[in-house]
């Protein structure tokens, strides 16, 4: 397969929007769930603090490889396995040039990391001499002393705007003045905001409905609890004041429920509706205030979790336009507040067909973003009439396994040049990220194994053949496990 040549396509949509040049070379960071950034000093649930897993989510920043073309560069955690390399430009990859921390921490984001490596730092000063941006996964504090320490400028908005629009309060009140339908719910920044909706919630609970309370900045189904009873929302409602409390400075448990003035808090309680599907739509708003709709994805997901999306989403036109016109809404509304850039918004469907719009507003990238090179622009993997469904699977394994051995289970599974469906692999540095964090003291082979995920896209000509080729991979990747455990 060669390489396609230049034409339209998200990345350069992308540049134009952020910088105003398509031309214009971007470093990409992939520093999933910035949010952790943006919840530091904010009240919140609690929550008990764990690194487990860290190495694969922040090992989920190779996704980022893929959205540079070869003018463009990645920041990277660790080298792309040279098998899958090879494999990625075997489909015709233009892939951007890779810059490789020097001293990479599973536990820290690849922005941390680069932080902490002159030598890197030193390096990208010299592509800001050249005109290069930075384009992170979101922009926080940490993405601003890196852009300060290199001299690479941001391509986005600061990291204070970027994180008020991501909280779910700002989502509540923006989708309330532009009249778009929400469940029912209260917006609480103050302690004196959530007694009220407390109050109001427990009329709800009292009829036999159900509340979710949310953390402004909880992401991946983490600060997200569902409540059936009056006795549990009160309990809640007290851990909330108190974490309040004693993030303010206060007397914590001593205090009563109803004096917290000056007190803040950052939660979202809604009314839990029923639903048929989730959605996400992603649109990129310009520096000039100009809106353009990507696309609209079918969530899947798990227990509330994330777990991929399926391509096309089934949807009638009309609710594609009714999306089309609340992205125009929403871009709009961030524009005013001086926001640009990638904007992801999480929708659902209800069971009659009716649509929820606005769950909550992501003005960051999105796991879907990183999907964009599947469907959309020269190097396209789906056509027209195929289906889609991007996913992970979870691989338990007892030695680093190298993705020339992988293509060797999925033998006749994965989507090549030679053939047009199957399995494109889209990061697969999670696969191996836990190796080190497992691997027995003195430097031996892991005592126990490590777990790690294999993410990818399943492309065919219907639904029952994705849903055949799921089951083949799964049942071939769980013979590996299997292996490995013996």
């Amino acid at each position: 397969m060669t390489t396609p040549p230049p034409g339209p396509g998200f990345t350069g949509r992308l540049k134009r929007a952020v910088t105003g040049d398509a031309g214009t070379p971007l470093v990409f960071l992939g520093n999933f769930e910035v949010e952790n950034q943006w919840a530091q000093g904010e009240p919140a649930l609690p929550r008990v603090a764990s690194h487990a897993g860290s190495a694969v989510v922040n090992s989920m920043d190779e996704f980022a490889l893929l959205l540079g073309g070869k003018d463009d560069h990645v920041v990277l955690k660790a080298a792309p396995d040279e098998g899958y390399r090879r494999y990625l430009e075997g489909l015709g990859m233009a892939l951007p040039t890779v810059h490789v921390v020097a001293d990479a921490d599973p536990r820290r984001t690849v922005t941390e990391d680069a932080l902490a490596d002159p030598a890197l730092i030193a390096s990208l000063a010299g592509l800001a001499a050249e005109g290069a941006r930075l384009s992170a996964h979101g922009i926080s504090e940490v993405e601003e002393r890196l852009s300060a320490a290199t001299g690479l400028a941001v391509a986005g908005p600061s990291a204070a705007l970027c994180k008020r629009v991501n909280s779910k309060i700002y989502s509540r009140r923006a989708a309330d003045e532009l009249g778009l339908r929400q469940a029912r719910g209260w917006a609480c920044d103050t302690l004196e905001e959530l007694a009220a909706a407390v109050a109001a919630a427990g009329e709800l609970l009292a009829a036999g409905r159900k509340v979710v309370v949310k953390d402004a900045f909880g992401v991946s189904g983490k600060g997200i609890v569902v409540l059936d009873s009056e006795k549990r929302l009160a309990r809640l409602h007290r851990m909330a004041v108190t974490q309040a409390r004693k993030q303010a400075g206060g007397e914590g448990e001593g205090a009563g429920l109803g004096d917290g003035a000056g007190v803040r808090t950052s939660l979202v309680i809604e009314e839990w509706v029923a639903k048929r599907c989730d959605l996400n739509y992603q649109f990129t708003v310009g520096r000039d205030g100009s809106v353009h709709f990507d696309f609209v994805k079918e969530l899947l997901t798990e227990n509330g979790v994330h777990k991929g999306h399926r391509i096309p989403a089934r949807l009638s036109e009309a609710q594609i336009g009714e999306l089309t016109e609340a992205a125009a809404a929403i871009g709009g509304r961030l524009a005013a507040d001086g926001y640009f850039g990638v904007v992801g918004v999480d929708a659902m469907v209800a069971p009659d067909e009716s649509l929820y719009p606005v769950i909550e507003i992501n003005a960051r990238n999105n796991m879907s973003t990183y999907q964009s090179v599947v469907h959309d622009g020269p190097t396209a993997l789906v056509g027209p009439a195929d289906v889609a469904v991007a996913r992970h699977y979870t691989v338990r394994l007892d030695r680093r396994f190298p993705f020339d051995a992988m293509r060797t289970v999925l033998d006749g599974l994965l989507l090549t040049d030679g053939r047009p469906t199957g399995l494109f692999v889209n990061n697969y540095a999670t696969v191996n990220a836990a190796a080190d964090q497992a691997s027995a003291p003195g430097g031996g082979a892991p005592a126990e194994g490590f777990e790690g995920r294999l993410y990818g896209v399943l492309v065919e000509s219907s639904a029952e053949r994705v849903d055949a080729l799921d089951a083949d991979i799964t049942r071939r990747l769980a013979a590996l496990t299997e292996r490995s455990s013996v």
